[in-house]
């Protein structure tokens, strides 16, 4: 199974800017896309489907905001927006699809960076998202959770740790958590596949970042630990500019 998971950052701009030519040069069997900022009608899915990929969406109340969506070659058995809690659920944070015995999660975490509230229900979303897979790994193990997480984990995950040590995304609670999260029985697929090599998912368009390299990775793909040895390869498609991010890719054996 090739997996993307891809922040889009608005995804009718990123159909302007060649996305779906990319889609249709590339052969993925699931598309995992954060910040669509869109509803399913907005988007031109007969183009989609003319590619014969399924499509799913968990859109935001609000218009132009958030949302996440999933294509996929192969029909999921099942697909549930949301993970049951209405805060998070208005915002489109959440989307799930099960493959056979495999569940694929594409998630878009909160920022922090507008300010302390938003702060807050950061850290709010961190820890009842925690509850709420162990729960649902106890019905559903094998797990495959990607998304935009919004936190670089390590120093090597952030161009300039010093000077962004106090800015949300790396934040040491933060950091903490995603210790706390490969601990609990996910891998982080990227750190398994190469141990200390650095890469970035996402650049701020200000000051010629994203020429410089000067970057964050804050885009994970996790798998449980039980489909951990069956991951092939993992990097990120830094050629694919339709967005601030890039997508990160996974080969895995399922």
């Amino acid at each position: 199974m090739r997996i993307i998971s891809y922040n889009v950052n608005g995804i009718r701009a990123a159909i302007k800017k060649g996305f779906f030519d990319w889609m249709k040069e590339n052969d993925f069997d699931v598309l995992c896309l954060q910040e669509t900022k869109a509803h399913k009608e907005q988007v031109p899915v007969e183009e989609l489907e003319a590619m014969g990929y399924h499509h799913n969406w968990h859109s935001a109340e609000k218009k132009g905001y958030s949302s996440v969506a999933i294509f996929s070659k192969q029909k999921p058995d099942f697909v549930e927006a949301g993970c049951g809690i209405k805060k998070y659920d208005s915002e489109g944070r959440i989307l799930r699809a099960d493959f056979g015995e495999v569940t694929v999660l594409c998630c878009y975490f909160p920022s922090g960076t507008t300010g302390d509230i938003r702060q807050d229900f950061k850290y709010e979303f961190l820890a009842d998202f925690h509850k709420w897979i162990k729960k649902l790994k106890k019905e559903r193990p094998k797990l495959i959770i990607v998304g935009d997480y919004n936190v670089a984990h390590t120093e090597n995950d952030i161009h300039n740790p010093k000077g962004n040590k106090k800015t949300s995304g790396f934040l040491p609670e933060e950091r903490e958590w995603m210790t706390k999260w490969f601990k609990s029985g996910f891998t982080d697929s990227f750190r398994h596949v190469n141990p200390e090599k650095t890469e970035y998912s996402w650049w701020s368009y200000r000051a010629n970042a994203r020429a410089n390299n000067k970057g964050w990775r804050i885009d994970y793909q996790s798998v449980s630990d039980n489909l951990a040895d069956q991951i092939k390869e993992v990097y990120h498609m830094g050629d694919a500019k339709h967005s601030d991010h890039c997508p990160v890719y996974m080969e895995i054996k399922i």
